[in-house]
Order: C-alpha cells, then sequence, then structure tokens
C-alpha cells in the first residue's frame, strides 16, 4: 500500500468514521480503538439504526465512550434509515420515515451540542416509487430548513451530500452540482448560510466527475470532506485514485476543515487499515 509522506499531510486534520471502521467491534469500543491507532477525532452515522430518539443511557454511553477515550466527534449523521443497507435518507420520504426524521432533529442536534459536534449530515433519501419527484423536493427543503435551524441554534453547520448511482441508484444527489443546488435552496430558505457541501471524493469519482475541478469550484463551499479510494472503497493506495494530490489541492483551495476516513478496511482489522497515513499525522492539531 502507497504511504503518504509526513510532510504531505502534516497540516491536514483527520477523523475516523467508526460506522464503516471499527464496526468489528461494539460501538462503545471504537472511540478507544480509533485511539489506540492514533487518532484524536471521530464521525458517525446515526449509530441508533432501528430508532430516531434512543433512550437516553444509549446517548449517554456514547458521549462517555468517546471523552474516556480522548476523541472528538466532528460530524453526525441525522437519521437515515438502515445505513449500511438500502436506505439512503430520510427525510424526503413521505409518511412515517420523514416523520422519523423530524423526530431525530432536534435529538441529534442536542447530542452533537452535548460532545462537542459541529457538523450534522442530512442524507436526501431515496425516489419512491408512486410518489411525484417534486412532491419529495418540497418535502425535502422543509426538512431540510428545520435540521438547518436546528444546527443552527447549536452552533453547527448542516452537510448536503451527493452519492453515487452506480451503488445508489434512487438516490437524486448524484453530482456535486446537484448538492450545492441543495446547499443554496436551503440557504436562501432560512437566510442562515449554514447549509455546506459535503465533499466525498468517493462519490464523486464513482459518478465520472473531475474531482479536481470539483475542489477547484466548490472548496470554498465544503463543510466537510471523506475519503476513500476507487475502485473498491478501500484505503488510500488500493486503488488509482491520486488522493495525496487532491487533499493537496483541497488545502490550496482553502480548505481547512476536517478528512473523514469513510473506507472499508478489507481483509483485515481495522487497526491495521492505517498504514498509508504516518502515525505522528493521524492526531488533529
Amino acid at each position: 500500500m502507497a504511504r503518504f509522506p509526513e510532510g504531505a499531510v502534516t497540516d491536514q486534520r483527520f477523523d475516523v468514521n467508526l460506522s464503516i471502521l471499527f464496526t468489528e467491534l461494539p460501538l462503545l469500543e471504537r472511540p478507544a480503538a480509533a485511539a489506540a491507532a492514533g487518532f484524536t477525532a471521530v464521525e458517525l452515522w446515526w449509530p441508533w439504526t432501528e430508532t430516531p430518539t434512543p433512550d437516553q443511557s444509549e446517548l449517554d454511553s456514547l458521549r462517555q465512550a468517546l471523552v474516556d477515550a480522548g476523541t472528538r466527534l466532528v460530524g453526525l449523521n441525522f437519521y437515515a434509515g438502515q445505513l449500511p443497507g438500502p436506505d439512503r435518507g430520510a427525510l424526503s420520504v413521505p409518511g412515517e420515515e420523514s416523520d422519523r426524521f423530524r423526530a431525530n432533529i432536534d435529538f441529534a442536534a442536542d447530542f452533537a451540542a452535548s460532545v462537542g459536534c459541529r457538523a450534522l449530515n442530512a442524507l436526501y433519501g431515496n425516489r419512491v416509487e408512486g410518489v411525484d419527484a417534486a412532491v419529495q423536493d418540497e418535502l425535502a427543503l422543509e426538512n431540510l430548513a428545520m435540521a438547518a435551524r436546528a444546527a443552527h441554534r447549536v452552533g453547527a453547520i448542516l452537510l448536503i451530500e451527493a452519492l453515487n448511482k452506480p451503488e445508489s441508484p434512487l438516490y437524486p444527489l448524484v453530482s456535486a452540482p446537484s448538492a450545492i443546488e441543495i446547499v443554496d435552496k436551503v440557504n436562501a430558505a432560512t437566510g442562515l448560510g449554514n447549509a455546506k457541501f459535503l465533499l466525498d471524493i468517493y462519490h464523486l469519482s464513482m459518478n465520472g466527475e473531475d474531482v479536481s475541478q470539483v475542489i477547484g469550484a466548490y472548496a470554498d463551499r465544503t463543510g466537510h470532506v471523506q475519503i476513500a479510494d476507487n475502485p473498491g472503497r478501500g484505503a488510500p493506495g488500493t486503488g488509482s485514485l491520486p488522493l495525496e494530490e487532491l487533499i493537496s489541492e483541497l488545502r490550496k483551495a482553502g480548505y481547512g476543515g476536517w478528512v473523514g476516513l469513510e473506507y472499508k478496511p478489507g481483509d483485515r482489522p481495522s487497526s491495521e487499515a492505517f498504514d498509508w497515513l504516518p502515525v505522528e499525522a493521524r492526531a488533529a492539531r
């Protein structure tokens, strides 16, 4: 596996997504495992896929696990249904799923605030057969505006993410411009300006987009970055993406936020999936 030179990543802030890495461990053991690998920052998809409003004791346990490990939660998804699984969000799905998303909005925002998390990601949701796309989009904007206001209340930003069409064929946001369009609509609806683009290099590359061009166009409107190599969604160096160069381009374009490691560890323990990144570059600066 290719190894990033120390100088190439010294100034970058990396975090580990504990919903795709260290999943061989129970949730409450993952922050300590990330810390043992040298990381001080983590992110999560909504951990309780069965409910948007888990019992307070579960929230307290996760908060304590983060504190005990000395890890900071820097990104959290709102409730998005079954992830990993067939769902790609709930906020644009009329009926029960939209209701569950709404029930989760303040719940997730308050938990994020309690652990110092300042970025909340809202996955748009799949198209539903038999439902007018315009109806879904209207519902989505209403729910995203509510989410943006809740994020603003706790000093956080709202992230809007594009996924990729091959893996998420029913998800309507499958390009950087489509996600940016929603960012603009949410900011116009709320007047808050706290909706930002989540630039996921893996998804963009799977869509065939020119990632360098996207960085040049939208780095100033990007609130978070995620990486995985392509093909395979593995660690940097397992595919063909020039991730070192792309991270450098992000910094040169003025992006100084987090880069989330959202890749699959492959046929090995997650603790062995970071050989590409010098130990000295893993702790947040």
